[in-house]
């Protein structure tokens, strides 16, 4: 009798097992479809690249967004600004959610301010849209994204 019961725990945990290990691949084969460098081009220069790895497991990532000017008679540029990390970045399979510090974006007046909370919401193989979720108007420019190799 004891027997047949450290063989049914022995075969309970190698189903739990397999079925972990399956989750768990599915789970990695739905984290590439987000992992990789995202670009955004705007009016023929770089706007943002947000770059998502994963490290064992762990989504990791920055994302560096670039200022545009334009000044009378000159042509437009974009400068990039420093990369930031992301905060917190959960995958669902079809969005990737995450905060990124606004510290630096305006100081000094920004020095205190909050992470600001992003999404990138997977569209079509290579494309997604890029959400600010603390930008409540619904008139405020919609970036979308490109996946492109490392």
């Amino acid at each position: 009798m004891r027997s047949k019961a450290i063989l049914v725990c022995i075969a309970m945990t190698m189903t739990a097992t397999a079925g972990w290990t399956q989750a768990s691949s599915a789970v990695s084969a739905n984290m590439a479809a987000v992992e990789g460098v995202w670009r955004c081009d705007m009016h023929g220069l770089p706007a943002m690249t947000l770059t998502v790895t994963d490290e064992g497991g762990s989504l990791t990532g920055a994302v560096l967004f670039y200022l545009h000017r334009r000044e009378p008679g000159k042509a437009e540029t974009a400068t990039p600004g420093v990369p930031e990390p992301l905060f917190n970045p959960k995958f669902d399979g079809n969005t990737l959610t995450f905060q990124v510090s606004h510290r630096r974006a305006h100081p000094p007046g920004s020095l205190n301010d909050e992470p600001v909370k992003f999404a990138l919401k997977l569209d079509e193989a290579g494309k997604a849209e890029f959400v600010n979720e603390d930008e409540h108007d619904p008139n405020a420019p919609r970036y979308f994204l490109v996946k492109s190799a490392y």
